[in-house]
């Protein structure tokens, strides 16, 4: 006899993070995909919230952070804690966080005043936000650095993990990347493919990407590519159904190489082709080719 599946519960983020990094247009991807938003939401209305949305069976995404009034920290971890342990809503923490020179100039741009900082430097307001917030980083079940991220690369992630729980599933990124230009900072699962020979040393073959069938093809032909390949499936196999029985509602996995745009591409291109096969909701992004 098979254990029924357990019930379906709708969605509750909490999105907080430093000022600057992005809340508000969190919240705006958020309420698109079909999440009840509020943003700067006051935690003294959290139980009259709770008790309505209870009843309606939506799922809820409040942005409560260090723009509101009397902001306690300890309060909100509290609310958080026992919001999970009513089983009433899958809670998650989404924390947005930027570096502290993208924050300044993010301040500096847009002449915003900082909460923290209304009668001091912004870089003490940023210090001393981080120093508040601390413990959230800590609890948050997805950490977004937006320090890098145009407002549609923060689209994209933040559907991926919201999608997952907004529709009970696991959604899975996959992307290709250049070192040279640095990690993805939102990569669970990172593999080097530069130990494939390189079409980028092929004159005919280097202003091509992996998205072309010759280049596919070279890449293919070096005698190390189907093993891999093969162990990489086999990783997928083991991993996916773990990830999503321990209520993972998003992975990105990220395959680089040194341009970016030959061996990762092909990679992410045969990855992407096996997961689709398995009906897996995937998706695609070459970083470092345009238009993908």
């Amino acid at each position: 006899m098979t254990n029924p599946d357990p019930p379906y519960l709708p969605s509750f983020i909490f999105v907080t993070g430093l000022s600057g990094a992005g809340i508000s247009s969190a919240m705006n991807i958020l309420e698109d995909i079909g999440f009840l938003g509020f943003d700067n939401f006051p935690l003294s209305l959290l139980p009259a919230l709770l008790q309505q949305e209870d009843a309606e069976g939506r799922s809820v995404a409040v942005a409560i952070d260090t723009r509101a009034a009397q902001f306690d920290p300890v309060k909100l971890m509290d609310a958080i804690k026992n919001l999970k342990a009513r089983n009433q809503f899958h809670v998650k923490i989404l924390f947005l966080t930027a570096d502290d020179t993208v924050l300044l100039k993010r301040f500096t741009e847009t002449r915003r005043v900082h909460p923290m900082a209304r009668d001091r430097a912004v870089a003490d307001g940023i210090t001393a936000e981080k120093s508040l917030l601390f413990p959230f980083k800590h609890e948050a079940g997805y950490i977004v650095d937006t320090s890098e991220y145009s407002i549609h690369d923060l689209r994209r992630v933040i559907e991926g993990f919201a999608g997952g729980l907004l529709h009970d599933r696991m959604n899975i990124t996959l992307m290709s990347f250049s070192y040279r230009h640095g990690l993805p900072r939102e990569a669970d699962l990172v593999f080097d493919v530069r130990f494939l020979r390189n079409p980028n040393w092929v004159t005919a073959l280097k202003e091509k990407t992996g998205l072309e069938q010759e280049v596919q093809d070279y890449v293919r032909g070096d005698a190390a590519h189907d093993p891999f390949l093969s162990g990489v499936k086999g990783m997928m196999d083991i991993l996916l159904p773990r990830y999503q029985s321990e209520g993972k509602s998003y992975l990105t996995v990220a395959f680089g190489c040194t341009g970016g745009r030959h061996r990762s591409v092909t990679l992410v291109e045969e990855i992407g082709e096996y997961l689709h096969h398995k009906n897996l909701p995937v998706q695609i992004h070459h970083r470092e080719t345009k238009g993908s």
